[in-house]
């Protein structure tokens, strides 16, 4: 049985000033509202809460995909 898509984020990671990398894609959890759900995908790629001096940024799968086409 095909269970449906909820879709899911990746996860970028502030190196320094304007420099990014890709930590991971991670599937979104179902049921939590877009902001929390950003929230639980960082926890769920670092396994761990944040610190205070990381900065990282989630970008929609799908927005990814589109950025990605030419």
């Amino acid at each position: 049985m095909n269970r449906p898509s909820h879709g899911g984020y990746i996860v970028f990671q502030r190196l320094a000033g304007d420099d990014w990398r890709v930590v991971r894609e991670v599937d979104r959890r179902p049921g939590l509202p877009a902001r929390k759900s950003r929230a639980q995908a960082v926890r769920d790629v670092i396994g761990r809460e944040p610190t205070d001096d990381e900065t990282f940024a989630v970008l929609a799968r799908s927005e990814w995909r589109n950025a990605l086409d030419h």
